[in-house]
């Protein structure tokens, strides 16, 4: 299997918690900074973002606590992986920036779309028994 050795299993974890807990802060972020979330959502142009914000807070930070415990891993890595293919040509549209924007909103795209690679391979991987996850079950 995946995760035949030790160092395996503890290298998956360290994996786990720095991607889920990374997805934690940010959804986190949508409530601290509600308003400039908001505010940012609504100068992209995404419709109803006083209610896109929130709900895609509680995305993040239960996708990403879900990844870092190993708890509904299925769960969480979709609910990540449906964030950024809906956030990432809305938000990072680096071919709609000004000039002066085009660069960071071009790193920002090609940053979601390594994290997207990540999520789906723990999507991939969410069938197996994640070693030193809690151990919760549907």
């Amino acid at each position: 299997m995946a995760f035949d050795t030790a160092g395996a299993g503890l290298a998956f974890l360290l994996a786990r918690v720095l991607f889920g807990a990374v997805f934690a802060f940010t959804g986190l972020n949508h409530f601290l900074d509600a308003e400039g979330m908001i505010g940012y959502a609504q100068a992209k142009g995404i419709p109803m973002a006083s209610l896109g914000v929130p709900v895609s807070g509680g995305m993040l930070i239960a996708g990403g606590l879900g990844i870092a415990l190993g708890v509904y891993p299925t769960i969480a890595a979709g609910a990540v992986a449906v964030f950024l293919v809906a956030a990432t040509p809305t938000m990072h549209d680096f071919w709609n920036a000004p000039e002066e924007q085009r660069q960071g909103e071009f790193n920002n795209f090609l940053k979601n779309v390594a994290l997207l690679g990540a999520a789906l391979g723990f999507l991939v991987l969410a069938s197996e028994a994640w070693p030193l996850a809690a151990n919760v079950g549907l």
